[in-house]
This record gives C-alpha cells, sequence and structure tokens, in this order.
C-alpha cells in the first residue's frame, strides 16, 4: 500500500529567545502550502553518538543538522486515507536518554502501509534545553514532556486532515521514549491527549530519573561560572542563559548531569511512585515489555567495556561499589545474591550484566504492569527473546536480545525501501516474527487488545503473570524470571519504616536504618515466583539514583 509522508510539521513555536527554558507556545500559522519533503533538523545534542551506533546496530540515518528551533513531527499516511477515514494514531516518541534522538531516524511507513494506521514520530528538547531548572517557579523544568504534551495537543487539533482518528491515539517509545510514555500516564495534564499506550524497555521509575536538589544548586553554580552569570538569582540566571548561544550551552550540557526529571506540582503532582501507589495517573490500556538480554552489549560497552570479556568478582563488586555506589555494608549481600556458585569469568559477567537489566528494566516494567493492572486497566507484558541475526558480527555472541533491539521489528525494517536503513539482512523467519509483531502493536491501537486473528495468544497481565515470548517461535511465560519485586524507599527512611504486604502475601518487612540517599531495593528472585510491589523478599541489591546511562 502506497503511503505518504509529511515530513517536518511544526507542532509548537520555535523555543529560542525568551521561549528558552519555558513551556511551548502553539506553532505559529502558514499562508498558502507548506513543502513537507525534508526531514527537521535534530534537536540539539551530541549527534557524534547517533553516528557512532549506526555501525554497531547496522542501521543508517539520513544526515541532519542540528538546531534549538526543532519542535516538529513527521506524518506517515497511507495514501488512501482522507478526513473521513478515522485511522488509528500511534504517535512514538524516540528514545536516547534524553540526550539524543530525533523523529527520523524512524521510519513509519511500513508500519502504516501493512497494518493501515496514521505513524506520528516526534522529537522533544533534550538534555539541558530539555530539563534546565532552577528549583523554582521561574524554571519548573520538564520542557521535554511539555513539549510531547505539544505535539498530542497538535495530533488532537490536526490529525483528523491526514485521515487519523483523534479518539484513537495510542503513545508507543522506547527507553527514554517508553519513560516519557509512562511519565504522560502519570500526568494530569496530559489527561484525554492519548487512549492507549505502549512502553518498549522503559518506565517512570526507573532509578537515575531524579537527581538529587543539592546536585542540581551544584551544576547551577558551574554553569554560572563557565558562562559568566550569577547563579543566586533566577531571574538574573535565566536572562544571562537566554542570551547564550546554543553552541555554548550544548558545550555546557557535557559538563552537568543533573538536570532530569522534576516534582513539579504540574506535569508530575508527586513522585511517581507515589502517584502509582496511589492510583492517580490515567488509566489506559497498556503494552509493558523488556528484552531478555537489556544490558548485554550496547550499555556496558560505553560505561564499562571491560566486563564484556568476563569478569572476575573483584572487578564486578568494584564496579558496583564505584559505578553503582553501593554502600560497602550491602556489597556482599548484592554479591551473594547474584554471583554465589559462579566461579568463571563468563559466569560473573553474565551475572553481572543481569544484574544491570534487573535494576533498569526488568524490575521497574514489572512493578509498573502491576500497578497499572491493579487499578484496573487492561495489560499486556512482553519479553523481546531473539537477538537480529545482522548484528552477529558486530557484537560478542553472548548478546541475546539487547536494548533496542526490538525497534527494526516493531517498525518493519526488514520492509523498508527509503532513507532510513532498520534491518537489512533478515531472514525470513526474522520477517515473519517482525509482521507478527507489527500486527499485534496495531491491533492493540485498534482496539485497546493486541489479539487478533492468525497470531498466537497474548494474555493479559493478570494476577497469574501471563506474558509473551517474543522470539522466532511465540510463546506464552509465567512469572517473568529474573524480577524481583522491589520498591522505592528513602534509604535509609526515617528510623524504621514498615512495609506491609497487600492481601493473600504473607510478607512483611521492617527497615530499622536511617540516611540520605534516594535508593532503589531490588531483589532478584530467579527462577522463583515473584511477589507484588509493596510486597516484596528481603531485598539485598541497593542501587544509587546517581547513575545514569548515557544511551536509554
Amino acid at each position: 500500500m502506497p503511503v505518504n509522508m509529511f515530513l517536518g510539521i511544526p507542532y509548537a513555536a520555535p523555543p529560542l529567545g525568551p521561549l528558552r527554558f519555558k513551556k511551548p507556545k502553539p506553532a505559529l500559522p502558514w499562508n498558502g502550502f507548506r513543502d513537507a519533503t525534508s526531514y527537521p533538523k535534530l534537536c540539539l545534542q551530541n549527534s557524534e553518538w547517533l553516528l557512532s551506533d549506526q555501525h554497531f546496530l547496522k542501521v543508517h540515518y539520513p544526515k541532519l543538522e542540528v538546531s534549538e528551533d526543532c519542535l516538529y513531527l513527521n506524518v506517515y499516511a497511507p495514501a488512501h486515507a482522507d478526513s473521513g477515514s478515522k485511522l488509528p494514531v500511534m504517535v512514538w516518541l524516540p528514545g536516547g536518554a534524553f540526550e539524543t534522538g530525533s523523529a527520523s531516524i524512524f521510519d513509519g511507513s511500513a508500519l502504516a502501509a501493512y497494518e493501515d494506521v496514521l505513524i506520528v514520530t516526534t522529537q522533544y528538547r533534550l538534555g539541558i534545553f530539555g530539563f534546565f531548572n532552577t528549583g523554582d517557579q521561574h524554571a519548573w523544568g520538564n520542557w521535554a514532556f511539555l513539549d510531547q504534551m505539544a505535539a498530542l495537543t497538535w495530533v488532537q487539533e490536526n490529525i483528523e486532515f491526514f485521515g487519523g482518528d483523534p479518539r484513537s491515539v495510542t503513545l508507543f517509545g522506547e527507553s527514554a521514549g517508553a519513560i516519557s510514555v509512562s511519565s504522560l500516564i502519570l500526568s494530569p495534564m496530559a489527561k484525554g491527549l492519548f487512549h492507549k499506550a505502549i512502553m518498549e524497555s522503559g518506565v517512570a521509575i526507573i532509578p537515575f530519573l531524579r537527581a538529587p536538589d543539592d546536585e542540581r544548586d551544584e551544576d547551577l553554580q558551574v554553569i554560572a561560572h563557565v558562562c559568566g552569570c550569577n547563579a543566586s538569582d533566577s531571574v538574573a540566571l535565566l536572562q544571562c542563559l537566554r542570551a547564550k548561544s546554543s553552541e555554548e550551552l550544548l558545550d555546557i550540557n557535557k559538563k552537568t548531569k543533573s538536570f532530569t526529571r522534576v516534582v513539579d506540582g504540574f506535569f508530575f503532582p508527586d513522585e511517581p511512585l507515589d502517584l502509582l501507589t496511589e492510583k492517580s495517573f490515567n488509566s489506559v490500556p497498556s503494552v509493558i515489555g523488556v528484552n531478555n538480554h537489556e544490558c548485554g552489549f550496547l550499555l556496558p560497552k560505553k560505561e564499562f567495556p571491560e566486563i564484556l570479556g568476563g569478569s572476575n568478582k573483584s572487578l564486578a563488586l568494584h564496579l558496583l561499589q564505584t559505578v553503582l555506589h553501593i554502600p560497602n555494608q550491602y556489597l556482599y549481600l548484592v554479591a551473594d545474591q547474584y554471583f554465589s556458585n559462579k566461579h568463571s569469568p563468563v559466569e560473573i559477567r553474565d551475572s553481572f550484566l543481569d544484574l544491570l537489566g534487573d535494576v533498569f528494566f526488568v524490575v521497574p516494567g514489572v512493578v509498573t504492569a502491576r500497578y497499572h493492572r491493579d487499578a484496573g486497566a487492561p495489560v499486556y507484558f512482553y519479553e523481546f527473546q531473539h537477538g537480529p541475526q545482522c548484528l552477529k558480527d558486530t557484537r560478542p555472541a553472548f548478546v541475546k536480545a539487547d536494548h533496542s533491539d526490538e525497534i527494526r521489528f516493531v517498525f518493519g525494517g526488514a520492509f523498508l525501501k527509503g532513507d532510513v536503513v532498520m534491518f537489512e539482512g533478515a531472514t525470513e523467519e526474522e520477517k515473519l516474527l517482525s509482521r507478527k509483531m507489527m500486527r499485534y502493536w496495531a491491533n492493540f491501537a485498534r482496539t485497546g487488545d493486541p489479539n487478533g486473528e492468525g497470531l498466537p495468544l497474548w494474555p493479559a497481565y493478570s494476577q497469574s503473570e501471563l506474558y509473551l515470548k517474543l522470539d522466532l517461535n511465540v510463546s506464552v511465560g509465567q512469572k517473568l524470571e529474573g524480577a524481583g519485586g522491589g520498591v522505592l524507599v528513602r534509604y535509609p527512611p526515617p528510623d524504621h519504616v514498615h512495609f506491609h504486604s497487600p492481601p493473600g502475601s504473607s510478607f512483611h518487612l521492617t527497615l530499622p536504618f536511617s540516611a540520605p540517599a534516594f535508593l532503589l531495593l531490588l531483589c532478584s528472585l530467579r527462577n522463583s515466583v515473584i511477589l507484588v510491589f509493596p510486597s516484596f523478599a528481603i531485598c539485598p541489591m541497593i542501587i544509587s539514583f546517581h547513575f545514569m546511562f548515557t544511551t536509554l
């Protein structure tokens, strides 16, 4: 089926000058016809990161410039669609650790053509441009999320003219894009802007998404020193920074780490975990999933490549202590949980990478799915398990389904014929898996249920916790292995904090300690039944919020 591509459509006014570090304004109207045949510029970022990943991922993107004027989207519509078609709309939020990413490195034409849906790919402000805040009313932050809301508002107001149904909008995203989808579910400001949600390898409670206030204050001092601005007065600091060139701010972005999401009282009325606990979120049908080797290669090769060839317990413990900031008193509890009876360098490496995947993806994903389920919304969970054959010569043989591997299957990369190359060399079996995944995703966008004729049954995520194993042979699993119940708590809480399990569970825990950091307590109960958050087994794993991957 032919597809019409509308590229570089502005969904908000350029966030320049006085609009830098502000909520986006509506896009300016234009007279006559607008050229929609050119890709928009990337939002300001270190584009070298995107280029370096092309080799390892066997993908190819259009060569694009970067600009602060970047609030644009692309629409992929079946050629037959008109204002009366009312096709389901799928809005893609790209990932990239909120530091990189683009609407135009993803081609929605195959998914639109094969599944008769409208695909919208978006981009939003990144890094310091997307999250700078002063900690007060002068610059609340969360600009990236507000950009995404502006794009969804544009969809509500305009997508009908392209043949889409504004009453059937499904958000989907991967990694930072999935975190964004999860965040929009939690925000009362986004209510009514979408109706279904798909989160691929990312949710809002992943443990690095909020930096402590003291780190932000330190970074404000760094910025003020580098830029020659006054950090003691928010108004003066903002005026000074808005006068700086985008290149100067992009350089500053490399020197700061603390500008991430904030609880601003508006977009986030409270901490994401509290919103989930209180069932205070937009209860919409959702698909949540992970890959079975989230930290198999792409992420660790950037942070600690020395682990990939194999490891000993000494190196693994050193990395846990120095990179993940695990206190000494808990280090050996972690070692006992993950490394007991592991002796060879390969076994220790594999356990270390499993631990990272559990901490950053599997446990947060399972916990979020349980909260959505318990709020009464339909939930479907998956684990993607197939490592693409085309990547066998660019990464180690032990890697299974790494972070982001599923994207080329969801977008039908093997069937693309345009500027974006996503899946050269796909086998016939991989093409079949891709078609199944495209159909599952599109069925969900149509009805809120991924199931349909000719597809293996995907059971809803109920108390029995059945989930779909997406591999060349699709099957159903139960109680996802490798994920333990987890809870975000103040470590340590005031003197004694009590956690009681819900009805039907016998667990009770008292934590008699106190300290300043916000940590994730994680227990991985491999090959065992997992308990529901906040019921969890005694959790020896502690991860601080200071650690941040660069390529989520």
